[in-house]
């Protein structure tokens, strides 16, 4: 590759998604489904959020953590859809280089956050099933602060090697993502450099540090189902069941199509890149929209008070 095109691509200013490679003709119609989930995602998680904030019962370490994964998913949906909606609307597929770097910061910190949103919900089920009467005093407003704090920082901690190791690199191929969002591993093939640190780091950031959190969870999940034969009688056995479902419901609506995804990209060399591209956007796009869903019509409290709601507005 000569030097002048090393030099070209090194200094773009811009890069260009694609979208779906190979279903170009088709992307009028794929905004269809994807516009739909984006709506219900935004509205489900802002209706969360203000139920929260606005019934003084809900006011307690589940919910926080909760809108903790309610605003994580806000924002994992609102760093995608809407360039993703003008590439499949109006072909607007130029994204700024350092917007480009930004977008995969969010998206790839925010995933690492919900995981870790998921580990202190089971924690915090746990400490309530199996130590009820240690609940109030372990998981008080300050300790879930803090739980939440950790959260978001180790999210930002472990992803902020990724936009400074990619801006350093020299794009000598093309400027063109194959993809829909600035996905990490589409434009690690971008480079013509050395990336080997970078894909090293990539796996242990999206295997090691799900399975530690996958550990964890499945732990406390053990040790809960273990205690949920232990009371006297069936009707507290369904509440405390009844409880926990929801939370294992949006677990698997996470972490199956991140691992898939992973493993696609990783291993997956002989997909075509078109299904590449659209289980990475079901990762994305899937979890925001079911949540609100599953802890609407599983949650209790949360299901009475949109009852409430509809009978309010009813009369």
């Amino acid at each position: 590759m000569s030097d002048s095109n090393t030099t070209r691509f090194r200094n773009s200013s811009t890069f260009i998604l694609l979208g779906i490679p190979g279903l170009e003709e088709a992307h009028i119609w794929i905004s269809i489904p994807f516009c739909t989930m984006y709506a219900i995602a935004i509205l489900g998680n802002f209706t969360i959020l203000f139920i929260v904030k606005t019934e003084p019962s809900l006011h307690v370490p589940m919910y926080y953590f909760l809108c903790m994964l309610a605003i994580t998913d806000l924002v994992l949906s609102m760093s995608t859809l809407p360039k993703m909606l003008s590439i499949f609307w109006f072909s607007s597929r130029e994204i700024n280089f350092i917007a480009c770097l930004t977008q995969m910061y969010f998206l790839r910190s925010f995933s690492v956050m919900e995981s870790g949103i998921f580990v202190a919900v089971a924690v915090d089920r746990y400490v309530a099933i199996c130590h009820p009467l240690r609940h109030s005093t372990t998981m008080t407003n300050h300790m879930v602060f803090k739980i939440g704090l950790t959260v978001v920082l180790r999210g930002a901690i472990l992803v902020l090697p990724y936009p400074f190791l990619t801006r350093r690199w020299p794009y000598c191929r093309t400027n063109i993502i194959l993809h829909t969002y600035c996905e990490h591993m589409a434009m690690v093939k971008l480079a013509c450099t050395e990336t080997r640190v970078n894909g090293y780091y990539g796996l242990f950031v999206a295997f090691f540090v799900p399975s530690l959190d996958v550990f964890f969870i499945a732990m406390s999940y053990i040790l809960i189902l273990r205690a949920i034969f232990s009371p006297p009688t069936k009707d507290a056995q369904l509440k405390t069941f009844g409880t926990c479902f929801s939370h294992f419901c949006a677990i698997l609506t996470f972490y199956i199509p991140v691992i898939f995804s992973s493993l696609m990209y990783h291993f997956g060399h002989d997909v075509a890149l078109w299904f590449h591209v659209a289980i990475a956007n079901v990762y994305l796009l899937v979890p925001p929209m079911l949540n609100p869903i599953i802890y609407g019509i599983m949650t209790k409290q949360i299901r009475k008070w949109l009852l409430r709601l509809v009978i309010h507005k009813g009369t």
